[in-house]
């Protein structure tokens, strides 16, 4: 089911929004964050310096502590797209990684199956579904109720308004502004916001296609729809999304929707980058 479970590391603390950048700026300058002055040269605690070292893994911006080709793209100092991260498109794409690369494993679990089952949801209910999860597959001792519900705790405050906020840095969570979870009637219910209409941009949407469906030339809905949940989306905008995406980029896809059986298919000899959406979607981006 998941090759490892990954529910720890961040130290109890969100992904602050300018973190990845200051995590980034840090490890290409030759940095370790093993170094004892790690913590002078970032301006944190010790636990805040492994917790931006989790969150740059977990947002696919490092692998074993290098730059990704994205991280560089993003941020690199004097060409990066979105050094501050000023586009919503890049929350998105961080959030759209967040959830793929399975990292921080209960992002993946919560948005891409439990709301395929329900959408609302309180702490001891995941605690369970992650429990029962891990017992399918036969992983059963690793489970730790307490470790999953202190990282159910930061999820929440990486996507949720505060609700008794003590300062202005319980506002600085990365992906707040993305309006993804909202408190329910209470303070310890949730509820996947799905009313309001989705502001993913196209391409980055396309971004998270290309992520998600592996070699396939032929991408099933059930993938599409995948793609959907990570953004919270109804099945109604996913299709609206593919018809956008069939009109915009015909040149390489092509949505098809005959007799019930709806696939996004991908023109044979015709290939689109990854890195060439990027560079639409940035060319004409609000930053």
């Amino acid at each position: 089911m998941y090759k490892k479970y990954v529910f720890s590391g961040h130290e109890s603390f969100p992904c602050r929004m300018l973190w990845p950048i200051k995590g980034y700026d840090y490890i290409v300058k030759g940095n370790n964050f093993n170094d004892p002055n790690s913590v002078v040269e970032l301006g944190v605690g010790k636990n805040m310096v492994a917790s931006i070292r989790y969150w740059l893994k977990a947002l696919g911006m490092t692998e074993q502590d290098k730059p990704t080709m994205l991280a560089n793209y993003l941020f690199g100092m004097g060409h990066g797209k979105d050094r501050y991260i000023e586009s919503l498109g890049t929350l998105w794409l961080l959030h759209l990684l967040l959830v793929i690369t399975q990292e921080a494993t209960l992002y993946n679990i919560l948005f891409l199956r439990y709301q395929k089952e329900r959408k609302q949801f309180d702490k001891e209910q995941i605690q369970n579904y992650v429990k029962r999860l891990m017992t399918e597959d036969d992983k059963q001792k690793q489970f730790n109720a307490n470790t999953v519900g202190k990282d159910f705790n930061v999820l929440i405050q990486n996507y949720t308004q505060p609700s008794n906020p003590k300062s202005y840095e319980d506002y600085s969570s990365l992906l707040i502004d993305l309006n993804l979870i909202r408190h329910d009637n209470s303070d310890k219910t949730f509820t996947f916001n799905i009313e309001g209409k989705r502001s993913v941009p196209l391409e980055i949407f396309f971004c998270a296609i290309l992520m998600m469906k592996g070699d396939d030339g032929a991408v099933a809905y059930d993938t599409l729809q995948n793609v959907g949940l990570v953004f919270c989306m109804t099945d109604v905008e996913v299709i609206e999304m593919m018809r956008q995406i069939d009109s915009e980029y015909s040149y390489y896809v092509q949505y098809s929707d005959n007799s019930g059986i709806r696939q996004l298919l991908f023109k044979e000899g015709k290939k689109i980058e990854l890195f060439d959406l990027l560079n639409r979607y940035y060319e004409n981006a609000a930053v």
